[in-house]
C-alpha cells in the first residue's frame, strides 16, 4: 500500500496547465558540440577555404580553428566533410530513389486496371445490342488511378457514343 504525501491533488484543469507549460518551452541550448555537429556548423565555410579560389589545406584550416581553441586535425576535418557530403548524398538518392519507387508502383498498379476496363469495355459493346431495348445502365467502375505516361490507357465510350 503507498501513503501518499500531504501533497495537493492533481486535477485535470492542472493537468491541461501543465500540457500548456511543457509544450510552450524551447529547447535548451547545447554548450557543446560533436565534432560532427561542429563540422558541420562551418562546413560551408571550410569548404569555400579549401576550394581553388582560396587554396588553403585541410591543416590550414584546423591550425586556424586551433587558435579558438576547436582541437580537430586537417585529415579529422577533411574526413568529417567527407562524410557529410555522403549523408547528403545518400538522403538525395534516397528521395530520388522513392519517387522513381512510387512511379513505377503507378505502373504495375494501373496495368490490371487497365486491362479490367478494356475487358468491361468489349463486354459492354457486345451486349450493347442486347440491352437496346432496356434503360442503359450507369457502370459500376472504380475511377482509374492517374495514367502513367507510358501506359496506354484506351478511350472510355459511353453507350450513347457508338
Amino acid at each position: 500500500m503507498s501513503e501518499q504525501n500531504n501533497s495537493e491533488i492533481i486535477t485535470k484543469s492542472k493537468i491541461e496547465q501543465a500540457i500548456t507549460l511543457l509544450k510552450e518551452q524551447k529547447p535548451k541550448p547545447r554548450e557543446s558540440l560533436s565534432e560532427k555537429e561542429a563540422v558541420r556548423s562551418l562546413r560551408r565555410y571550410i569548404e569555400k577555404l579549401t576550394s581553388s579560389k582560396y587554396g588553403y589545406n585541410y591543416d590550414e584550416v584546423s591550425e586556424m580553428l586551433k587558435g579558438l581553441g576547436i582541437n580537430l586535425s586537417g585529415s579529422r576535418i577533411k574526413y568529417l566533410i567527407g562524410e557529410l557530403k555522403k549523408s547528403s548524398s545518400r538522403r538525395k538518392k534516397i528521395s530520388t530513389s522513392d519517387d522513381k519507387d512510387s512511379s513505377s508502383q503507378t505502373v504495375t498498379e494501373t496495368q490490371p486496371a487497365v486491362q479490367a476496363s478494356s475487358e468491361t469495355e468489349n463486354s459492354r459493346v457486345t451486349s450493347a445490342q442486347e440491352q437496346s431495348n432496356q434503360q442503359p445502365t450507369e457502370p459500376s467502375l472504380a475511377p482509374l488511378p492517374q495514367p502513367n505516361k507510358s501506359v496506354f490507357v484506351p478511350k472510355r465510350y459511353q453507350d450513347e457514343d457508338l
